[in-house]
């Protein structure tokens, strides 16, 4: 379904996206370009450096998780003939884009990586923890954007609805090379086959096509609701799978504050509502919020959650003239 030749299970994504690093980046001091607001860059304790001694620089990453393909040029060093540079051996996407919202990067922004990619030596590795709902987005196979990749990481855990664990697919002799570094990491498993078959039932496609549909739908559902309250900011264009991203709009309340009104429950609410309703939520980059829909989230779900989100503003719409008055 990948496109790839072979795979690998790794107990995270981390895990995965660190050895394609220390594959394709073979040489202490070599380099690799991500995204400034990058998975890898912002949220993985700069493994790369720490474990494989491999480089970051950084591309701006625009609104909808890709970069200007010029600066992106602009980034690459080839560390020959001078010595003075690091040499750049690889490109990292991420697809879809976590910070940024869920955002799908376009077909066509791929294949002008990947001729960039090409057309200097590099390679390009994709962190598709949830690039599974970037292919039901756009309605395509996943081979369809992976035909622009050298590798990609693959989660189980998230969207898809595994236990744990996360795929590494690439060429086989990358795949025959990043075995190896998974076992220094102690990542090598005995008798994972238990875990393999959890994912192996996430990855069939009548399962995982309509689950992730539904949780779009949902995300979107509930997208709208947070758009017609004048309390929030989003951009409903950039709700595209199964994250929504919003902010606060002149309120007084924090991020934090409001998703722990969002995850607790009062004696109020259930006299208003006639249950107990939690919602988790995250306070989130640049003083937003988030919500992620997975399938274990129904419909239902998310009525109950956009009922929940109805009575957190009445309670705020209450308190401020208090706050006010204060």
């Amino acid at each position: 379904m990948c496109g790839m030749e072979d795979a690998l299970l790794v107990p995270t994504a981390t895990m995965g996206n660190l050895i394609a690093v220390m594959v394709h980046c073979s040489e202490r001091g070599d380099e690799m370009i991500v995204g400034d607001l990058s998975h890898l860059h912002m949220y993985e304790q700069g493994g790369s450096a720490q474990v494989a001694g491999v480089h970051t620089t950084t591309a701006t990453t625009l609104p909808d998780g890709t970069f200007d393909l010029e600066q992106l040029e602009s980034r690459i060093r080839l560390g020959y003939p001078l010595t003075y540079y690091c040499r750049t051996r690889l490109i990292c996407l991420e697809n879809t884009h976590n910070t940024q919202g869920g955002r799908v990067m376009p077909l066509s922004f791929l294949q002008d990586v990947r001729a960039l990619a090409d057309r200097y030596g590099l390679s390009v590795h994709m962190d598709g923890a949830r690039v599974v709902n970037a292919a039901v987005a756009q309605g395509v196979p996943l081979s369809t954007i992976l035909q622009h990749t050298h590798s990609v990481t693959i989660s189980l855990c998230k969207v898809l609805g595994s236990p744990v664990g996360a795929i590494l697919a690439g060429p086989r002799d990358f795949i025959t090379r990043a075995k190896r570094c998974c076992r220094v990491l102690g990542g090598s498993m005995v008798k994972a086959g238990v875990l393999a078959a959890a994912g192996k039932v996430s990855l069939q496609h009548s399962i995982m096509m309509g689950r992730l549909e539904q949780d779009h739908r949902n995300a979107k559902i509930f997208a709208q609701a947070v758009h017609d309250c004048d309390l929030f900011t989003l951009d409903l264009a950039s709700v595209e799978t199964n994250i929504v991203r919003f902010y606060l709009n002149g309120c007084s309340w924090s991020p934090s504050e409001f998703c722990d009104r969002m995850g607790m429950v009062c004696e109020k609410e259930k006299a208003a509502l006639g249950q107990p309703i939690q919602v988790p939520m995250y306070p989130f980059y640049g003083n937003s919020i988030r919500a992620v829909w997975h399938p274990m989230v129904t419909a239902e779900d998310t009525q109950l959650a956009i009922k929940k989100m109805h009575f957190v503003i009445s309670q705020y719409m209450e308190e401020k003239p208090r706050a006010i008055k204060a």
